[in-house]
């Protein structure tokens, strides 16, 4: 298979929420560094291209509440991030940070101080943030419109990399004996609607001159905002021809700014669950979705879109009878909500769920199902392969449901078979992850 797709991988480290079993027995601390540590280990000895974190910037709420699925003490991305290059020498190092309440100037110095202290394998995931309850925690605050938010998006990220280029390659001299340290630095100057900003950025240009850069979203605005901007698309489908869809739809955008289908990758979330048969792996998939989604989590997320209290209800039982308010609060706050036409999702949900004969339980498992690889090894590694071959992906990022563990037997268990197959890298390429990512 020497003309067959590379595969390209990714591990996000999924915290607790409604991926993560955090009741099992197995489930370690989700925020020590050796949390962190062993799944980054584990992915570097699996040859994956990178390590992904998420960014939390306020603690989810439901009625007034922490939801007691959410991360609570997580450490900052960044200092996660820089902690994890001492320790790791291939890895890809991936962050998310919003664009929409940080600033250019200190993501720019984050990113580019990531990229030198790891030699190269720093990625940033920009992405915007919705709501004016998470800009509380903020001095700025407020609240964009979508549109708005993705104007933000597209001048903050072109302001950070002029601050990425604002020193030349040879900047960095290093001259004892003529005491020259450094030569050609430019002076930054942004001026736009978004930013006014001007000075000397503090960061010699990294080993990768631009560290990656990840964008996630589904929407066409997101989408456009990659085809112009990013490197990877962090993106989410659930079966093989919307991902087929969603491939093309992108690749097309390309051509408009000037840019190869080669030069934007696509790799969307998935989860996986592996047994010794394929009947034994769908019964554990089973288990598993039930143990993400206990009973009162089914009724939190119904109330998201009924915005009424439901914890009268029987989570094993079937949907309520009254309607969504659709005038009311909502009652979630940090999370994707419905609330711009709940009727209309709460009669798609009723249709599903008469259909299907299926309970609150069941139907929130139904409706919040993501991309999952379920089977033996070998069926596993197939099914990634034929995704890439066919076009519906360039890869994944893989979000296991135990953590710290839930990624080796992925390594020990589906590299092998994919590595047999000729579609996955045995060793790594080149020296920075721009080189591991684009020269296979």
């Amino acid at each position: 298979m020497t003309d067959a797709k590379q595969v390209k991988l990714a591990a996000h480290f999924p915290g607790v929420n409604n991926t993560t079993v955090w009741s099992d027995s197995r489930s370690g601390s989700q925020i020590d560094f050796s949390s962190f540590e062993h799944l980054a280990r584990t992915a570097e000895r699996g040859k994956f291209d990178f390590l992904f974190l998420a960014e939390g910037l306020r603690l989810r709420e439901h009625a007034g509440k922490i939801l007691d699925s959410d991360v609570v003490g997580r450490p900052n991305t960044t200092t996660v991030l820089a902690a994890l290059s001492a320790v790791t020498t291939w890895l890809g190092l991936a962050g998310t940070l919003s664009s929409t309440f940080n600033e250019p100037y200190e993501v720019a110095r984050q990113v580019a101080s990531i990229d030198h202290l790891s030699g190269g394998r720093a990625a940033w995931n920009v992405v915007t943030s919705p709501d004016a309850w998470t800009g509380q925690n903020f001095r700025r605050g407020g609240f964009l419109k979508r549109e708005d938010r993705y104007r933000r998006a597209e001048e903050f990220l072109a302001t950070v990399r002029e601050l990425w280029d604002s020193w030349a390659p040879d900047a960095l001299v290093g001259d004892k004996e003529n005491g020259v340290f450094a030569r050609g630095i430019e002076r930054f100057v942004h001026s736009g609607p978004q930013f006014d900003i001007r000075g000397e950025f503090t960061v010699p240009r990294t080993p990768q001159g631009q560290p990656v850069v990840i964008q996630a979203g589904d929407s066409d605005e997101g989408r456009e905002f990659a085809a112009k901007t990013a490197d990877v698309i962090f993106s989410r489908h659930g079966s093989l021809e919307s991902g087929k869809e969603f491939f093309a739809d992108v690749k097309r955008r390309l051509a408009a700014y000037g840019r190869e289908p080669g030069e934007l990758l696509i790799m969307p979330a998935a989860t996986f669950v592996l047994g010794d048969t394929e009947e034994d792996a769908h019964e554990y998939a089973r288990e598993i979705r039930y143990q993400q989604v206990r009973p009162a989590t089914a009724i939190q997320f119904l109330e998201q879109v009924w915005s009424r209290d439901l914890s009268a209800y029987d989570a094993d039982g079937p949907l309520p009878e009254i309607a969504p308010d659709p005038d009311a609060e909502p009652l979630t706050w940090g999370r994707v909500r419905h609330e711009k036409n709940p009727l209309a999702v709460a009669a798609k949900w009723r249709a599903i769920a008469e259909e299907k004969k299926l309970s609150i339980r069941e139907l929130v498992i139904e409706v919040t199902a993501r991309q999952q690889f379920v089977g033996t090894a070998r069926q596993v590694a197939e099914s990634i392969d034929e995704y890439v071959q066919s076009d519906a992906a360039d890869g994944f990022v893989l979000v296991p449901h135990l953590t710290p563990g839930g990624l080796d037997a992925f390594v020990d268990d589906v590299v092998p078979r994919l590595q047999e197959r000729g579609v996955f890298q045995t060793d790594y390429t080149g020296d920075t992850l721009r080189e591991h990512l684009f020269s296979r």
